[in-house]
């Protein structure tokens, strides 16, 4: 059987751009010793700040077609860190979070949206003690470059605001503001 010149041409132009799509498919894994997810809250008059101090999660980047992004984040309720052992109990118990029954709070994506040169909506399903609500994170790229080691690294931050109430932590109305301003700062490792 004889293969015409032009039709060797197609095949191996479909290899390489077959190639070249994997190549721009990366994955990049949270590093959390240079990453925060703290949050703030209003205590009366002032917002008072916290944080979650345990968290994991897997970034999937296609540069040349961002709609393609993916986030898969948890992080560990116990973990959490308002410098206060006793304000921090009582925030993991039945009272809020209930972190013996849930221990942990995820966050998976389900679109990412463009909006500037290097900025973002990602929306996404937020589960926070069993409930899970929609939410849009508003994300920056902040570059992506050698680290350490020699290893490819990314770094992004995200900012949302979400209501307490939504996720049945209801505790203290007059006490306690309903919106939490969340703000995450992430540098994450390619995989691989």
């Amino acid at each position: 059987m004889k293969f015409r010149p032009s039709l060797l041409a197609a095949a191996a132009l479909a290899v390489g751009a077959m190639t070249v799509a994997s190549a721009a498919v990366e994955t990049y894994q949270i590093d959390p010793v240079h990453s925060s997810v703290g949050f703030s809250i209003r205590h009366f008059f002032s917002p008072v700040p916290g944080a979650f101090t345990k968290f994991a999660g897997t970034i999937v980047v296609d540069r040349e077609n961002p709609e393609n992004n993916r986030v898969d984040a948890t992080i560990e309720v116990p973990s959490i860190d308002t410098r206060n052992a006793k304000r921090d109990d009582d925030l993991k118990s039945k009272n809020f979070f209930a972190a013996d029954q849930f221990p942990a709070i995820t966050f998976k994506s389900s679109s990412w949206k463009k909006t500037g040169a290097d900025t973002f909506d990602v929306a996404g399903d937020l589960t926070i003690k069993g409930t899970t609500k929609p939410v849009v994170l508003k994300v920056k790229s902040l570059g992506f470059g050698p680290g350490m080691q020699g290893k490819t690294i990314s770094g992004w931050e995200a900012t949302a605001t979400i209501n307490r109430n939504d996720f049945g932590i209801t505790t203290y109305p007059k006490m306690l503001g309903d919106d939490v301003a969340v703000s995450i700062s992430i540098e994450a490792d390619m995989k691989g």
